[in-house]
């Protein structure tokens, strides 16, 4: 593994110093995965926190508030490390912080490693002898893309269930029978978890993931599908085979959500938008739940979900509202669903004016946005492609990319202080002229604020106001 230098220093006179340094944890795991570490977690083995403190002194400034855990923070040439003894857990109580933890520098390796959740995660590298050390078989896992628990303490945890759920999508990982098992045994301790730690799971799923289906089906496997009833409530809801060969609204969803990671919108977008989409993506179909049944089509009975996107909304809140989602995500989601379908309306080529609208109606979401979740469900029916929809979609991206509308909707031209200009004081009268100039501002009447002052200079002489004693000036 390739190390910053100044870490490298400071694990030589560790060694000097008699210790065993190793790096453990995520930085192992995504080294054996061909990632770059992003973060270095070092483990000492042979020296007390004394003695780590004296040897780690001279490299600078130490922070000294993890004593009680056996970690101390040291900054390396700009960047910090935690640097840590190795640790006992003891059930305390319930939840993730039922837990007393306590520094042992007597532990063994191989004890000190199984205390962690997953054999993935448990693997030990020792950086100066460059050597592995795996206790528990988690390289092997890695290879056979296997999430397995380390050992029975897996279930005094039950944030490690949702862990499991955003390591197998992020990671591409599949739970092992006998850690779905034990999941399923600790179910009913999904009631213990504070709402920020499943917000923090379910973020990491959403923007990290590299096949999110994995993830839901962990969570299906687990028996834990059900503390998300608006996702378990898709699991066997019927699509008609001829427009959904892929089988049922959960198989569905998740071709969608396995698709969207592959589109440069969320590829390329930063944390914010890949949030945005994949949580959309997901709730796009919470309305087939409640409106799936069968109707007449075309001279037979077919399964249809009429409205499903408007009935998907309000489900979609809830879910962001239980799993703790900030408040400002609940719109985008909640817009990019309820507008889903507006591609299969209307005409196919888009007017100007159309585009202008559509970006201003789905506000505070976007239009690179909409046609993001508007591909990925239509990639979500393998192996049917619509040719007409794929033309649509393009046609769509183009008018929105030449009108610089892809990432932000149209804003008003024509503000109050250009009223004021014109020499109307303010008042009541201001409301009615500006939304008129909004309005034919998106019809193209004018595109910059010369167009949108003579069209108001026209507008006003052709609709004079009435001024209102409060409005009109003082002699």
């Amino acid at each position: 593994m390739k190390l910053p230098p100044p870490l490298l220093a400071a694990l030589a006179a560790l060694r000097s110093a008699g210790g065993r340094p190793r790096l453990v944890g995520g930085c192992v795991r995504d080294w054996l995965l061909g990632l770059e570490p992003k973060d270095f977690d070092i483990e000492v083995y042979g020296l007390d926190y004394e003695a780590l403190g004296r040897a780690l002194a001279p490299f600078g400034p130490t922070d000294l508030v993890g004593r009680s855990f056996g970690v101390i923070k040291v900054r390396l040439d700009g960047a910090e490390y935690d640097f840590s003894l190795p640790r006992r857990e003891s059930k305390t109580g319930a939840g993730h912080r039922g837990f007393k933890v306590a520094p042992d520098s007597t532990l063994t390796e191989a004890e000190a490693a199984a205390r962690r959740d997953f054999t993935i995660n448990a693997i030990a590298y020792d950086p100066l002898d460059n050597r592995i050390l795996d206790f528990h078989g988690g390289a092997e896992d890695l290879k056979k893309k296997i999430l397995r628990h380390t050992g029975p303490a897996f279930v005094e945890d039950p944030l490690r269930v949702l862990r499991a759920f955003q390591f197998a999508a992020r990671f591409g990982l599949t739970l092992a029978p006998e850690t779905a098992a034990l999941c399923r045994s600790i179910s009913d301790s999904y009631q213990e978890l504070a709402i920020e730690r499943v917000w923090g799971e379910w973020d990491k799923w959403a923007t990290k993931a590299v096949k999110p289906s994995l993830g839901i089906m962990a969570l299906k496997q687990a028996g834990w599908l059900k503390h998300f009833p608006e996702i378990a409530a898709l699991d066997g809801v019927p699509q008609e085979p001829e427009w959904h060969p892929e089988g049922d609204v959960l198989i569905h969803t998740n071709h969608c959500l396995d698709a969207l990671v592959g589109l440069s919108s969320w590829r390329e977008g930063p944390p914010q938008v890949r949030r945005i989409l994949s949580l959309s993506v997901l709730a796009h179909d919470f309305g087939k739940a409640t409106t799936t049944r069968q109707a007449e089509r075309r001279g037979m009975l077919r399964w249809t979900s009429p409205e499903h996107e408007a009935a998907g909304g309000p489900l979609a809140e809830s879910f962001l509202q239980r799993i703790g989602s900030p408040l400002d995500l609940i719109p985008h989601v909640r817009q990019l669903v309820v507008n889903h379908l507006l591609h299969h309306q209307g005409a196919e080529e888009y007017r100007d004016t159309t585009v202008r609208r559509l970006a201003r109606k789905i506000e505070p979401a976007t239009l690179d946005e909409l046609i993001a979740v508007m591909q990925a469900d239509h990639l979500g029916r393998p192996p049917l492609v619509s040719a007409e929809t794929v033309r649509r979609l393009d046609h769509l991206r183009t008018a929105a990319r030449r009108l610089m509308l892809e990432h932000a909707a149209p804003k008003p031209i024509v503000l109050g202080r250009h009223l004021i200009a014109l020499g109307l004081p303010p008042g009541p009268q201001f409301k009615p002229a500006l939304d008129a100039a909004f309005e034919s501002q998106l019809d193209g009447a004018f595109a910059d604020e010369a167009g949108g002052l003579e069209w108001m200079r026209n507008y006003l002489r052709a609709h004079p106001p009435v001024l209102s004693s409060s409005s009109t000036p003082s002699p």
